[in-house]
């Protein structure tokens, strides 16, 4: 499996070479047994595992599968130019939603691989506030900022929304998912208050005892569902891959089990999809023959 930055020259040139190669072989299906995928996600700890599941379980089908790192709206332009063949990051109906309607005519939705999502704003459980209107009036004691992740992050879109609807004292600060995480591990270890842009399923649910900040206005929405998209024709160029991608269906408790391995002293993403998915055949099995 390869990791690497997309080349939109290289990835054309590769794609005709693979259209060639099946009509050669004058069958869909029998170049499907030979093709390359390329699955774009976003650096989320819930899209990197289960990205890398699915890259495990296509790898053990015989494909020979590129993960690339992108920004969510480069992930979904990917997508609808045919550079990327599929993601399974697509947060709907709210986070993403503006991409899918832009976008919606080149791509293809579907359905959700996981349910029971959930967006907003988080504080230790120890704060001592419980809904987003109260952060003026502690606006000092969270440093006046609002700890945030990448700044092309739906999220990050939905929580200026949330600064603005609400008239909050407080500044978005951008990042990364890593330093919002270190940024919450360093408050909660001198038992700071410190607020940040959460999402669940995620792994510091497990680590630390943490709450949602009531959103009484419901800015970000009600509980979203995230989906598995890919781009027009896959069905038809692999329709193998894309069956088991229409399959692929798992429950955050399993989500969660993958992030945590990955939280391990020297985990590799990989190694970790690749071991829960030799622990867990039997869910596999259901994914390759598209029981799901």
């Amino acid at each position: 499996m390869k990791k690497h930055i997309l080349n939109h020259h290289v990835r054309l040139a590769a794609l005709a070479l693979v259209a060639g190669a099946g009509l050669a072989a004058g069958s869909a299906v029998q170049a499907d047994d030979h093709n390359s995928i390329n699955l774009a996600y976003v650096e989320w700890s819930s899209e990197v595992a289960s990205t890398n599941v699915i890259a495990a379980v296509l790898e053990q089908e015989g494909y020979e599968v590129d993960l690339t790192s992108l920004s969510a709206a480069a992930m979904f332009q990917a997508l609808a130019t045919g550079d990327a063949d599929a993601i399974v990051a697509a947060w709907l109906p709210t986070t993403h939603a503006d991409y899918m309607e832009r976008l919606g005519g080149d791509i293809e939705d579907l359905g959700a691989n996981l349910d029971g999502t959930k967006l907003g704003l988080v504080v230790p459980a120890y704060s001592d506030i419980d809904s987003i209107p109260e952060l003026n009036e502690h606006a000092e004691s969270f440093s006046g900022e609002i700890i945030g992740i990448d700044p092309g992050a739906g999220l990050m879109g939905l929580t200026e929304k949330v600064v603005d609807t609400y008239d909050l004292d407080l500044n978005l600060r951008s990042g990364s998912g890593a330093t919002m995480t270190a940024a919450l591990a360093s408050a909660i270890q001198n038992e700071e208050d410190v607020v940040v842009t959460g999402w669940t399923p995620h792994w510091k649910f497990s680590r630390w005892d943490l709450k949602y900040l009531d959103d009484p206005k419901n800015v970000y929405g009600g509980a979203e569902q995230i989906h598995t998209v890919v781009r027009e024709g896959l069905g038809d160029d692999m329709p193998e891959a894309y069956a088991i991608l229409d399959a692929f269906e798992w429950t955050p408790e399993q989500m969660g089990e993958v992030m945590l391995m990955n939280r391990e002293d020297g985990a590799d993403p990989y190694e970790s999809a690749k071991q829960w998915v030799e622990n867990n055949q039997d869910i596999v099995d259901e994914w390759v023959n598209g029981e799901s």
